[in-house]
């Protein structure tokens, strides 16, 4: 069954926390942010980490340099997931999987912005990296003509462990794991809903849904 993750795309350690306590009891993965990681520091990972330990704390990091280093900060201050940019040379991954081991922790790889996210994902896998994400951008999204079936399309044929991060909503979320990703993350779909704790209830009930019709 594929796993939800919550991308929280909020600024404050505050309003991450309080949003975390309403849809905790529907995700697996809970995501800080890069704006917000850059905002609060990596106090807010151990915030999060301390609020809840039976969470998967994702610190989206997009690290570009000093992968070992910058995912041993993340680590040490409670993360179980953090991740590289696939963008970057392979070293910068390699180190910060040799961090993620020395911690018992993973590392996944974002292809935001990478022109063959398919064939990327596919390299660093062999890295040992946990997944890889298949991420469009917000920016991307907010391009006229953008589609999230460019993403479900990349899923059905990459043959790797990936999320999928790219305007996940109820109305498209079978489609995504019925593709086959690992991960599902839903961002403003939750963390923007009126309701988040119903929003994110929901889409628990689809991936389900969806995970038994495959």
């Amino acid at each position: 069954m594929a796993k939800l993750q919550v991308a929280i795309d909020l600024l404050t350690t505050e309003e991450a926390l309080a949003l975390a306590a309403k849809v905790a009891p529907y995700v697996d993965i809970i995501e800080l942010g890069t704006p917000l990681i850059k905002n609060m520091g990596a106090a807010v990972i151990t915030a999060m980490k301390t609020a809840h330990p039976d969470k998967l704390v994702f610190a989206d990091m997009k690290t570009a340099d000093a992968g070992e280093l910058e995912a041993d900060i993340a680590f040490k201050a409670g993360a179980d997931l953090v991740t590289v940019m696939g963008a970057v040379g392979d070293a910068t991954i390699i180190g910060a999987v040799k961090a993620a081991k020395a911690h018992g922790k993973g590392v996944v790889v974002d292809t935001i912005g990478y022109p063959d996210r398919v064939r990327r994902a596919q390299e660093v896998t062999k890295l040992g990296v946990d997944f890889v994400e298949l991420h469009a951008g917000l920016d991307e999204q907010w391009t006229p003509g953008y589609s999230i079936q460019v993403l479900i399309d990349e899923t059905a044929r990459v043959g790797v462990p990936v999320s999928v991060a790219g305007g996940v909503n109820l109305d498209n979320v079978a489609a995504v794991v019925k593709a086959g990703a690992t991960v599902v993350v839903a961002g403003a779909a939750i963390y923007a809903a009126e309701d988040p704790a119903a929003a994110a209830k929901a889409m628990r009930e689809a991936i389900e849904a969806a995970g038994t019709h495959i």
